[in-house]
């Protein structure tokens, strides 16, 4: 069975990269990447973040939060597990594509909720200060993106990584009938 790709989920994996590893270097690279520091202008616009998501910010920095430089190291590692996935998937075709695809979405979906969930538990405490429309303008559309791409991603790998196991499991039961007979 040939290896089936999805041009979407290669379009994502490929556009997402230069973005996540801008963002996790902006993490990586703070203070210095930080509104006032000497690398800001590499990251214009993240002033915004630093204000809308305090994890991005001097609070966060300041008390030593490891939770964005963590979850920036985890970034890079999907996004490298992505670019093998295009790799694997269309340079050097192997039935292994689809599995490193999935464990990489599954990395991102997780890590996003997980996002979402500690600020929850924590009552808000990096994003609560923002009225709605910030909010929605600068943080849910944002991490919902990263949220939905990657389920739906889970969701047609997954799919497919099945049906090529139902396949290959009627194919093996055919070979031992045939075998027994």
């Amino acid at each position: 069975m040939a290896l089936k790709t999805h041009t979407w989920i290669s379009l994502w994996f490929l556009l997402t990269a230069p973005v996540i590893f801008w963002d996790a270097s902006y993490c990586l690279m703070r203070p210095r990447s930080m509104a006032g520091g000497d690398l800001h202008w590499i990251w214009t616009g993240y002033e915004i973040y630093q204000e809308v998501d305090h994890v991005y910010g001097v609070e966060s920095f300041l008390r030593n939060d490891g939770f964005p430089n963590a979850q920036a190291l985890l970034n890079i590692i999907e996004t490298l597990l992505n670019l093998v996935y295009l790799y694997l998937a269309h340079i050097s075709p192997t039935p292994a594509a689809p599995l490193i695809g999935l464990a990489s979405a599954t990395m991102t979906l997780s890590k996003t909720v997980l996002y979402g969930l500690q600020d929850y538990y924590c009552g808000w405490c990096a994003i609560g200060h923002n009225d709605l429309a910030t909010l929605i303008k600068f943080f849910i559309i944002p991490n919902g993106l990263w949220i939905i791409f990657p389920a739906m991603i889970v969701y047609t790998l997954g799919k497919d990584m099945a049906t090529t196991l139902v396949a290959a499991d009627r194919a093996a039961s055919k070979v031992a009938l045939h075998k027994k007979n």
